[in-house]
């Protein structure tokens, strides 16, 4: 007689139950913040999908010569990935504005009944698209601080990284991959792309408090500082292996399920440090905190960071605890 098991085996748990069976997780909640995380996902399918025929469809390269607000020229899919998620945030209803690495200013969505404010890095790494390498978005949401029915403004979207309600990543890689943390834990789950659907695939996640990899850029080694020369000579001399993708969702990503630490400190050229404080280092720092691990900007947690501006730059020190402890400890 066939085992009905192994014919039928359990295809794991889907994003949609699993939000549904925690959201009682949140008191203040009556499932606007399921919808919301349901909403970043569905953008997520749809880059995944535009990721994966960027080159039949000719979206790679650069979307014309003019810089963005970072100074940094946009790539045909960071317009393309910024237009997505916009656009879910705004028609799902959840959030009453948002904050991108691609636009100057709040981007007021009209849902000023909303409860809840979004930051958003929409396409991390993105110039690794032409040569087919894992590149990411970064969210986090916050839950408003002005009063319910009026307009945002700067004190909703200013808020320390320690008032996320959710921080999370979607890495499109060999597979696709969503992580977030809420202030119970981490959980990941991987796109089926056969069903449309996000599993359960890496639940309860905690990061080593050791680990074998440093990534950094070392290719600014001249711009950085004694002390992080000296640190970095220290790896070497301990034989830790140097990772380093150009991606901070790809880089994390590896050093949050193998152990690791993940550095990019200030330089000559960029003395406040390259990485911006709101929608990519307190994300990934709230990540990094529920899954045991530590984020700081070299003297401070990040997360207790009180910005002052929406693309406010910080050095970024993140990943195992003990690795991030004794790099401070040589930095200092």
């Amino acid at each position: 007689m066939l085992n009905e098991y192994k014919i039928a085996a359990p295809v794991g748990t889907a994003l949609d139950r699993f939000i549904a069976k925690n959201q009682t997780q949140f008191q203040y909640a009556t499932g606007e913040l399921s919808q919301l995380l349901r909403d970043i996902a569905l953008a997520g399918k749809i880059i995944n999908r535009e990721i994966n025929r960027a080159g039949l469809a000719g979206i790679e390269g650069s979307f014309g010569d003019e810089p963005n607000v970072q100074g940094e020229i946009q790539q045909k899919l960071d317009v393309i990935a910024e237009i997505r998620f916009i656009r879910a945030l705004t028609r799902g209803g959840q959030t009453c504005a948002i904050i991108s690495e691609e636009e100057e200013d709040i981007i007021y969505t009209g849902n000023n009944d909303a409860k809840y404010i979004v930051a958003i890095d929409p396409l991390d790494g993105s110039s690794n698209i032409d040569v087919n390498v894992s590149v990411g978005t970064i969210f986090s949401i916050y839950k408003r601080k002005t009063m319910i029915g009026s307009i945002p403004d700067r004190t909703d979207v200013l808020q320390p990284g320690t008032e996320q309600v959710v921080a999370g990543y979607i890495l499109y890689g060999s597979s696709t991959v969503l992580v977030f943390a809420t202030q119970y834990g981490v959980n990941g789950f991987t796109y089926e792309p056969s069903l449309g659907e996000y599993f359960l695939s890496h639940p309860n996640i905690q990061i080593k408090p050791e680990g074998n990899i440093y990534s950094i850029n070392e290719g600014n080694a001249f711009e950085f500082s004694k002390s992080t020369l000296d640190y970095l000579e220290s790896c070497k001399k301990k034989k830790m292996t140097a990772r380093y993708i150009g991606s901070l969702v790809a880089d994390f990503h590896r050093n949050l399920i193998k152990g690791g630490i993940y550095i990019y400190p200030e330089t000559i050229k960029n003395p406040n440090g390259k990485l911006r404080l709101m929608y990519e280092c307190n994300p990934i720092a709230y990540i990094a905190q529920k899954a045991g691990g530590i984020a700081t900007d070299g003297k401070n947690s990040i997360l207790e960071i009180i910005p002052h501006s929406i693309h406010q730059r910080s050095p970024f020190y993140v990943g195992s605890s003990h690795l991030v402890s004794d790099a401070m400890k040589s930095l200092s």
